[in-house]
């Protein structure tokens, strides 16, 4: 592959920092039959109030908590990489916000924005593992919504490297200003800036300010296949190749067990899968392929050992319970 990626130098103190939901992910193991009793479309994301939770909570047993969210899984996946992070997102002050603080901490994510005492409750995930590693989410929102620009210490942007922000904060309006307002500074600041899609719902809802926003902002985008096909209303990848070397200097893709696809500008490098195990959860695992590739890039490697990093991480995440690999991935990054 020749590489038109130009690789970032300066002498910035912070490598990334994420902005996005500040969620508790819940994980729960259930049989296909209570996605039924429960009305729930395997594979789906569905938006649900604090009373749903709490009944769907009250019928199944939980095996684990995280600290989670989409950007907040790429920048702990760089934390345990050994890279100089942070993350801002909204909590509240309450059992699941001291949670989610505590938690992400664990791993030296630098996380300083401010408990609120007002407004929403933190925001959690329920993630309904089925035997086939599907998984199915039922999220409250709760505090996340009300993401405002407050909440961000502008400041820190000028001193990092990347921001990387997730798209679901486009859902909500307070979010969004905080996210423009991001973009704005960093983009002032020589701070690159990367954009994940999140899901192809998120996209079919802000498609043309999706396209507007990568258009005046985004460096590098990171998304799934099918959230491709959403972006340009096509039904086969092939078909999109042309408009994604074009879309910003650099696209991620990713295709779960037939690997990903880097391309920059009129280049694709085609990465292979390595998972190497049974897979027992998905979940995150897209956040954590961008976590390995950034990875990659702070580190000024080539685009395909770039893929190949990210493609190791996710590898591993899916053969266990959360995307937490509690430092196991820097470890298996010393075979390559």
């Amino acid at each position: 592959m020749k590489e038109s990626f130009r690789h970032f130098k300066n002498n910035k103190k912070v490598d990334l920092i994420g902005l996005g939901n500040a969620i508790v992910d819940i994980i729960v193991n259930i049989e296909d039959e209570f996605l039924e009793i429960n009305n729930l479309d395997k594979g789906s994301m569905n938006l649900i109030n604090s009373d749903e939770s709490q009944r769907l909570l009250e019928n199944c047993k939980v095996i684990k908590q995280i600290s989670g969210g989409s950007s907040a899984n790429t920048v702990v996946c760089l934390a345990e990489l050994g890279n100089d992070v942070q993350f801002i997102g909204r909590v509240k002050n309450d059992q699941f916000g001291n949670f989610f603080s505590s938690d992400i901490k664990k791993s030296k994510t630098i996380f300083n924005t401010p408990p609120t005492n007002e407004g929403a409750a933190t925001a959690h995930s329920i993630i309904f593992i089925t035997p086939d590693a599907q998984r199915t989410m039922c999220t409250y929102l709760g505090a996340s919504i009300e993401f405002e620009p407050k909440d961000i210490d502008f400041s820190l942007l000028k001193e990092s490297k990347y921001l990387y922000l997730e798209g679901y904060l486009w859902d909500s309006e307070l979010a969004k200003n905080a996210f423009l307002k991001a973009a704005q500074i960093a983009k002032q600041s020589n701070t690159k800036i990367i954009l994940s899609l999140s899901d192809s719902f998120c996209v079919d809802r802000h498609r043309e300010s999706f396209l507007d926003l990568i258009d005046e902002y985004v460096d590098i985008v990171f998304c799934n296949e099918s959230e491709v096909l959403s972006l340009f209303k096509k039904d086969k990848l092939e078909t999109c190749k042309g408009q994604l070397s074009s879309l910003c200097e650099l696209v991620v893709v990713t295709q779960g067990s037939n690997g990903s696809l880097i391309i920059n500008k009129n280049d694709i490098e085609v990465i292979k899968s390595t998972n190497k195990g049974k897979v027992i959860d998905t979940t995150g695992a897209g956040d954590i392929y961008a976590g390995g590739f950034i990875h990659g890039l702070i580190n000024n490697y080539s685009l395909k050992k770039c893929g190949e990093i990210g493609s190791i991480c996710a590898g591993h995440i899916i053969t266990q319970l959360g995307s937490r690999s509690n430092m196991v991935l820097k470890e298996l990054l010393r075979e390559i």
